[in-house]
């Protein structure tokens, strides 16, 4: 039964992203391919990873990687920026235009979370994130992201 409820609720936020996605672009062509918009989600909940970090996380080599980052930066959804601490490391961040595709996702998932804390007492919300968060840190232990992301603009 939570199963399949929760299968439902994963489903639905995953087909209104692609309707979304879908009737922005069904006049031209997407400027993402499917596994481009898998690197940089990675991207993005890894934080400001380095090459190989993000090489390491996703399981590839450290040349696809780059290959995977240089089209990114061409397409201009991220940028390498140097580190302030080892002058040869560079981070990789994700750009406005990259936050605004994200943004399509992230608006459905507030609008819902909004409607969430006026369905539900602040008791049941409160339980709800207790549960999401053990969910996270103790049952998904295999995915290891940090625990603060970054809070993107709607």
């Amino acid at each position: 039964m939570v199963k399949d409820a929760f299968f439902n609720v994963y489903t639905k936020f995953k087909l209104h992203f692609y309707q979304e996605i879908f009737s922005r672009f069904q006049d031209r062509e997407a400027s993402l391919t499917t596994v481009e918009t898998f690197c940089m989600e990675a991207i993005q909940a890894l934080g400001s990873p380095t090459v190989n970090e993000f090489a390491t996380f996703m399981r590839i080599s450290p040349p696809n990687a780059a290959y995977k980052v240089n089209s990114l930066i061409k397409k201009g959804y991220i940028r390498k920026v140097q580190s302030p601490d080892d002058r040869r490391e560079y981070h990789l961040e994700i750009t406005q235009k990259y936050i605004d595709y994200y943004n399509i996702s992230t608006a459905y998932m507030t609008a819902v979370m909004n409607r969430i804390t006026q369905r539900f007492t602040p008791a049941e919300c409160a339980k709800l994130e207790e549960m999401l968060t053990i969910i996270s840190r103790e049952l998904m232990a295999e995915v290891e992201i940090p625990d603060a992301l970054p809070e993107q603009s709607n």
